[in-house]
């Protein structure tokens, strides 16, 4: 076959439609989610060239409840030395709206938030691995027997691609994706730790309310986590209230009895309470059990011992 003859078949295969499209590898043990799903209820912002990450962030936190534009995020996730958004900025950017920024991988993950109704900022890599075109869009469907992903991207609002192909430039990517949930959300595919860390983040973005309340949603899951009790007290007490954040210590210390963090913390909130001899007694419980931060608790005793009565 001449090299005119092979270009023709070629171009007959692709005009016919027959061309061979990668299926996508779609994970086992779906059984319990549907067949088919779209999230009809996301806005969809048109992503001007380099505004993907705003545009794509505006449509999750859209989606969340929030009145935003995809120009009123430009400034906090746009880099314009990298004419793009890098994926820390377009989690800071969600914390900063006072929404829950959570990361999956997979597209068993991404599967599963789909069909519980969550859309996916997703990262893909519409160029090559050494000449990389980096491109957000947000995932809002997939449909199995047509082996179809549902996207949000670029000028296309609901555009169908095929799984495979998406997979492929989503692996570029290193199959990343991120979930922008009101703060008292639980993911579908929530995992202890990594709802932590991001409740974790919403305080450590000075939004203590939002925090409290995926700390509440946490220990909805997991009633005996330490670190979503300690958060608790820190963001009550961050706000000025100081009644709430003694009962959230006082919830670690009577559930983590030998944790001299929940003691310490406890001892301070007493103090600012006025209650001098109550924080002495829970400082020195807190130095009797000792452990890696036996230091802090003794300063926090000594200054304790010697405020004012």
């Amino acid at each position: 076959m001449d090299r005119r003859a092979f270009v023709l078949l070629i171009t007959t295969l692709l005009i016919s439609g027959c061309a061979i499209l990668p299926r996508g590898d779609w994970p086992q043990g779906l059984e319990a989610i549907p067949t088919q799903s779209e999230i009809a209820s996301v806005p969809f912002y048109p992503q001007d060239e380099y505004q993907c990450g705003p545009a794509a962030l505006a449509m999750a936190l859209a989606w969340s409840g929030l009145e935003v534009k995809p120009a009123e995020l430009t400034e906090r996730v746009y880099t314009a030395s990298l004419h793009g958004s890098m994926e820390p900025a377009m989690i800071a950017g969600a914390r900063r709206s006072g929404r829950l920024a959570y990361v999956i991988h997979g597209t068993d993950a991404l599967m599963r938030e789909i069909a519980a109704g969550h859309p996916v900022i997703v990262l893909q890599n519409l160029g090559l691995s050494w000449v990389p075109v980096w491109h957000y869009a947000v995932a809002i469907g997939y449909d199995i027997p047509a082996d179809e992903i549902i996207l949000h991207s670029g000028l296309d609002a609901r555009r169908r691609t095929s799984m495979g192909v998406f997979q492929n430039t989503w692996a570029r990517g290193e199959s990343w994706g991120l979930l922008v949930l009101k703060p008292d959300e639980l993911p579908a595919t929530a995992t202890e730790a990594d709802f932590l860390q991001a409740a974790i983040g919403l305080e450590k973005a000075q939004k203590p309310a939002a925090a409290i309340e995926s700390y509440y949603a946490a220990l909805s899951r997991w009633p005996q986590n330490m670190p979503a009790m300690m958060g608790l007290g820190n963001c009550y007490y961050a706000l000025g209230d100081l009644e709430s954040s003694e009962a959230a210590f006082r919830r670690a210390a009577e559930a983590h009895p030998r944790e001299g963090a929940a003691f310490n913390n406890l001892a301070h909130v007493l103090l600012d309470l006025g209650r001098r001899d109550d924080a002495i007694a829970a400082a020195r419980r807190a130095v009797a059990l000792g452990g890696p931060l036996h230091s802090v608790f003794q300063q926090t005793l000594e200054e304790i011992e010697s405020a004012p009565p």
